[in-house]
């Protein structure tokens, strides 16, 4: 039997699970996909051991994705550029490591408006940590024009700058409606406006008729800034479809075929997460 595993600290939150076992299910494959609790100071040892532990990789989550780059043999341009990852697989007896969360962001929007074209759209984006990262070497590969970040600490901002260069741009808060008035995509990067976290507090209303607003949170599926955006009439793209994209990438490393976003899965997952919040 294959197995694979999801990793964090906490774990018990990741619907990951569900995701990966529907689709073992699905596709008549003699797997399991299963949730570890590894602490930060266990980490390195689990991923060194994946394979002794009947493992053929696994998923990392918060709060591993930069230091497990340290654990695998080697990593990916895409981690390199992202300084971190998502995915770990065995290869050739090789521990590798990888991010599929740029792709599976952009996959999603490309499920919800299959004839999207980013290529010289003018993106901003709110947030500079991990999955602003993963979705920068994403948009900026795909050949966009501009990157606005605006971020709570100049610091992570100007990190960002760094790693990509001078198609990404800082914005400050004083200069915010301004540049949403020449933006085709919102983006938000963050925790905010996630059930248990700070609302996300903008003012939208400045951005063109054509443009796209997207959320990587997705509890509760539609967020406020979704909600907004969908009454402006703008085009929306809700951020659970980011989480089924980007396991589609490590569920074809682990098991070897390639598998399918279906609205069959994504219903079952919005349930799970709408019966979590019930609880």
């Amino acid at each position: 039997m294959k197995k694979a595993c999801v990793i964090g600290w906490p774990i018990n939150h990741s619907r990951s699970p569900l995701i990966h076992n529907y689709w073992l299910k699905q596709l008549k494959i003699e797997g399991l996909y299963e949730r570890v609790a590894v602490e930060p100071k266990d980490l390195k040892d689990f991923i060194r051991n994946l394979k002794i532990n009947g493992y053929q990789g696994c998923n990392v989550t918060i709060p591993h994705k930069e230091k497990a780059l340290a654990a695998v043999d080697s990593y990916d341009q895409i981690a390199l550029e992202t300084g971190s990852l998502n995915t770990v697989f065995l290869l050739d007896d090789k521990i590798k490591g990888t991010s599929t969360d740029g792709k599976g962001f952009l996959n999603n929007i490309l499920s919800n408006y299959p004839n999207y074209e980013v290529q010289n759209k003018t993106v901003f984006i709110i947030g500079a940590g991990g999955s602003a990262k993963a979705i920068c070497q994403k948009l900026l590969q795909s050949n966009v024009k501009t990157i606005f970040v605006l971020n709570r600490t100049m610091e992570r901002a100007l990190e960002l700058q760094k790693s990509f260069g001078d198609k990404i741009q800082i914005v400050t808060p004083e200069k915010l409606q301004e540049k949403l008035r020449t933006s085709d995509m919102l983006i938000n990067s963050t925790s905010q406006g996630m059930i248990g976290q700070p609302p996300l507090e903008i003012e939208i209303h400045d951005l063109p008729k054509h443009a796209l607003v997207a959320d990587i949170v997705y509890v509760p599926l539609k967020t406020k800034l979704i909600i907004e955006a969908e009454t402006l009439g703008l085009k929306t793209v809700p951020g659970l479809g980011m989480l089924l994209h980007q396991a589609v990438e490590g569920f074809q490393l682990w098991f070897g075929i390639r598998p399918q976003v279906s609205q069959e899965l994504y219903d079952l997952v919005a349930r799970d997460i709408e019966m979590g919040k019930a609880q």
